[in-house]
């Protein structure tokens, strides 16, 4: 019985993957830039993907309209939104609410409004839409996304499209031919610096066909470069440089400006 074992899980493997139709599209993708330089006079930059759907003997004949979701996603880090409430004549934080380890810039783009392409399940399981996309939180002893309409996860979403760095557009991927697209990927003068994750979904009468990832990298260099490695590796020395800066500063400012 023992040794029956193995052949009966190669049956079961085998039949498995006899039963998973096999992909009858891939994406081909690429961007225009997978290192962005961020120096003293950085102001922004807009990156472009483009890419293709590459068909095979399998897929129908009828499929000829793609829908495409473009999902870029930049570091992710601890953060938090505040609630002020003014007392006494002066605002002050009322109350808070952490956001754990969510992307510090997100983008979804699209062909055509997301209502379009798929029924609102197959939206929240793709997390296509910024109201889709899961944002856990610190809720009191639990840890949990809410609903899109929760002041807390409203209020951040805000602040961070107001600042460029949560964005959506429905109208941003194009079409060159019935398999070849386009879209153009904006970073703004504060982006962070990391690893941007894209990744790429293609849909058919409302269903995932396949998707496909790819990355690129924002780093600094130059002077901000070396500020930045050391006080990351040596917080000690760039303390005492810092302060030492900040006398020499003030007494070349006492010089200049001292009344004889």
């Amino acid at each position: 019985m023992i040794a029956r074992v193995p052949l009966m899980l190669a049956a079961l493997l085998g039949a498995a993957l006899a039963a998973s139709p096999a992909l009858a599209e891939r994406l081909i993708v690429s961007v225009s830039n997978h290192r962005v330089t961020v120096t003293p006079n950085y102001s922004g930059e807009e990156l472009v993907l483009f890419g293709s759907v590459e068909k095979d003997a399998s897929t129908p004949a009828s499929r000829n309209n793609y829908d495409l979701v473009v999902t870029v996603a930049g570091p992710r880090a601890d953060m938090v939104t505040r609630r002020k409430e003014r007392k006494f004549g002066i605002w002050i934080n009322t109350d808070s609410r952490q956001f754990l380890q969510v992307p510090s810039y997100l983008a979804l783009f699209s062909n055509r409004p997301f209502d379009t392409i798929a029924s609102p399940e197959v939206q929240r399981r793709q997390q296509l839409g910024l109201n889709n996309v899961l944002l856990t939180q610190r809720v009191g002893p639990d840890y949990a996304d809410v609903v899109p309409n929760d002041a807390f996860r409203s209020a951040f979403v805000r602040l961070r499209t107001e600042h460029g760095l949560y964005r959506e557009a429905t109208s941003a991927v194009t079409f060159l031919t019935p398999t070849l697209f386009r879209t153009g990927i904006p970073l703004p003068a504060e982006v962070p610096i990391g690893t941007y994750d894209i990744e790429i979904k293609l849909f058919a009468d409302g269903a995932l066909v396949t998707k496909t990832e790819t990355a690129f990298e924002i780093v600094k260099v130059g002077f901000e470069q070396f500020v930045a490695t050391t006080a990351r590796q040596n917080g000690f020395v760039y303390g005492l440089v810092t302060a030492f800066m900040a006398l020499m500063t003030g007494w070349m400012a006492s010089i200049v400006f001292r009344k004889d």
